[in-house]
């Protein structure tokens, strides 16, 4: 590819470095606290929310979909772990920008699979942004962000402890198998690591009405490794590597698997060894105890996704850094810095021994940013901020293309009294171009590039939170619009046909919080449309038609040593698809036991699907289609969980 790398990286540095003269005036260290506009509370209502620790826990997630258990807004596709794909507003992950650990994931190789392959058993926490991507979050950020945290060895450490262990058991009854995961950690004068491996297998899963789930086993190998050393002043370098295999059976027909449905008419299926492998490697630098004005962040990240489908074999991979500087000012502080991606898609004709490219398509970018957060008075905080882009594309068929584009975000939050807030933002991002879907470039046909574009997207979100005593209420209106989305799945190799996207509704939350347990009702109506018609339930890389979700959580402790807790969705009948789209409910339960004696063991039952429904995730696809059997979810299933650490 033909670039102009050396000269954009040192533009982006002069650029960086004015901007650190123009907000350094002296190195006087001041005694902030976190800006008003950037609590859980006021981020909340402008779309950009965090699964914490503690709800993760809570829901003790055994894949991607079961750690958004009882949200509205961010939904999952079911099937197994290969399959599965997130929603946020009913735009699917492919428009956000994706990061675990910092590393930057990019699409899937395949439209029937999910887009990023994660185990959950080491989950720290979910930061998503519904469309008001900060600017310091990365580029690409058309409709938000997701950042998956894993722990580190401190996470899990009490004190100075320099070793500890952690092995948890699982088994469900209707094909959810066995789930082992063991996890090592320690830490001597600075230096930490952790090692972690879990293996999970089982059986085809039934649904509601009986009926077995063909290609749905669980047949999943994660492993990561945590290395660290932080010195007395605070300077931290950390590097982890992660693998995550799901190499099950998976129904196949026509030479490729289709794991996102149950069946396809007319087509016989087939069981396939297919294989989706994600594996990543980041290396980190930052200060955690910055004096002055400096506050210094450097990451390099790669990541590389693998995926069998039968036929063809894609690769996507993934070069990423960023370094950046939160510089302390007197009402706040202020993020410089520059990040760049390298990535390519390669598909390969598996028919063949070895496996022989049909081609490759290659997008690099460097960004520079700045994003301010302050509060301003009593009453206004507010963050606003700005990057600008470069993006180079070669295609498959050699041709080259370069562009460019600024992004601008700012919101505000303005306390009008002491139990109302308001909240506002806006937000209009540069895309740049899209990576077409690698295990089908130039299949059956060449691709070509009339009419090859860069994206935009704007959006804006108004809201208002209440909070009185155990009360919080909160609720916000909202308006994503992308446009020129390039063809990831081109007809007839057509990758210069562009799609308009666009999600409006509104969503919003009750939660009610008492001395010994919680209870939160969320609502999110999202029409989402494409080329302003309502979207497709094969609208692969785009989004899915939600409409009204609702979503249930509570938690309660009966004693010091008991909990017990339940999760619920409810999504109402859809019309405005061409074929109405059925609506469900399930609900799901557990008990957790933690012996007062054995402080380090925790037992624990969940109720999967307690009513036994027979339905089909609202984010699932070919949804309404004739000739597609949907994917239905696992009816009533009992699992029972033991963890004990040492």
């Amino acid at each position: 590819m033909k670039t102009n790398t050396a000269k954009r990286v040192a533009l982006s540095w002069l650029m960086c470095s004015t901007a650190t003269f123009a907000h350094a005036q002296d190195d006087t260290a001041f005694d902030l606290g976190v800006p008003r506009i950037q609590t859980s509370a006021a981020q909340a209502v402008l779309g950009n929310d965090e699964i914490t620790e503690t709800e993760i826990e809570q829901r003790n997630p055994a894949t991607v979909a079961d750690v958004f258990a009882g949200e509205s807004a961010i939904t999952a596709s079911g099937g197994a772990p290969i399959a599965q794909k997130v929603y946020v507003n009913g735009i699917e992950e492919s428009l956000l920008s994706v990061t675990i650990d910092g590393a930057r994931q990019n699409k899937s190789a395949f439209h029937h699979t999910g887009n990023v392959l994660l185990d959950p058993a080491l989950l720290k926490s979910v930061e998503v942004s519904a469309g008001l991507a900060p600017a310091d979050q990365g580029p690409n950020a058309l409709a938000g962000s997701i950042a998956y945290t894993t722990k580190d060895a401190r996470d899990l450490l009490d004190g100075d402890d320099p070793f500890g262990g952690r092995y948890t058991l699982s088994y469900g009854s209707n094909g959810q198998g066995f789930r082992n995961t063991l996890t090592l950690f320690g830490q001597n004068d600075g230096f930490e690591y952790l090692l972690s491996g879990t293996r999970a297998t089982g059986d085809d899963y039934e649904d509601g009405s009986g009926s077995t789930i063909t290609g749905t086993r669980a047949d999943l190998t994660d492993y990561i490794a945590k290395f660290a050393y932080t010195s007395q002043s605070g300077k931290r370098l950390s590097f982890s590597a992660s693998e995550t295999t799901d190499s099950g059976l998976r129904a196949s027909q026509g030479g490729f698997i289709r794991p996102d449905f149950a069946d396809v008419i007319g087509r016989d299926t087939v069981l396939y060894e297919a294989l989706s492998q994600r594996t990543s490697y980041t290396l980190t630098y930052e200060d955690e105890n910055p004096s002055g004005i400096w506050a210094p962040y450097a990451q390099l990240s790669y990541n590389e996704q693998a995926m069998d489908v039968g036929s063809l074999y894609g690769v996507n991979k993934s070069l990423s850094g960023v370094l950046s500087n939160d510089f302390t000012l007197r009402n706040g502080s202020v993020n410089v810095g520059v990040d760049f991606f390298d990535e390519s898609a390669e598909g390969y004709d598996n028919t063949v021994s070895p496996r022989r490219s049909s081609g490759r398509e290659e997008l690099s970018n460097i960004g520079i940013f700045a994003q301010a957060r302050q509060d301003l008075s009593d009453r206004i905080s507010v963050s606003y901020g700005g990057r600008y882009d470069w993006a180079s594309f070669e295609g498959a068929d050699g041709t080259d293309f370069d562009a460019s584009g600024a992004s601008v975000n700012g919101s505000v939050d303005y306390v009008l009294n002491d139990q109302w807030t308001l909240n506002a933002g806006a937000a209009s991002s540069w895309g740049g171009y899209e990576l077409g879907e690698a295990a089908l470039v130039n299949f059956r046909t060449p691709w070509t590039y009339d009419g090859f574009t860069t994206s935009r997207a704007n959006a804006v979100r108004l809201g208002l939170r209440y909070d009185s005593g155990p009360w919080a209420v909160k609720g916000a209106l909202f308006d994503t619009e992308i446009e020129d989305i390039n063809a990831v799945l081109p007809s007839s190799g057509a990758r210069g046909a562009v799609d308009d996207l666009t999600s409006r509704g509104f969503d919003g939350s009750v939660t009610y919080t008492g001395a010994r347990g919680f209870a939160t009702l969320n609502y999110t109506y999202a029409d989402v449309q494409t080329n302003d018609a309502t979207t497709a339930t094969t609208a692969y890389y785009l989004g899915r038609p939600v409409g009204h979700i609702f979503g249930f959580e509570a938690g309660y402790d009966v004693t010091e040593e008991w909990r017990i807790g339940a999760t619920a969705q409810i999504a109402l009948e859809n019309d405005d698809t061409d074929v109405s789209l059925d609506g469900y409910e399930v609900v799901n339960l557990y008990a957790e036991y933690k012996p007062r004696r054995m402080q380090n063991l925790n037992l624990r039952m969940d109720v999967q699907n307690l009513f036994d429904a027979t339905y089909a995730s609202r984010s699932s696809d070919g949804l309404g289609l004739a000739n597609v059997v949907p994917l239905t979810e696992p009816g009533r299933t009992v699992s029972l969980t033991a963890s004990i650490s040492f």
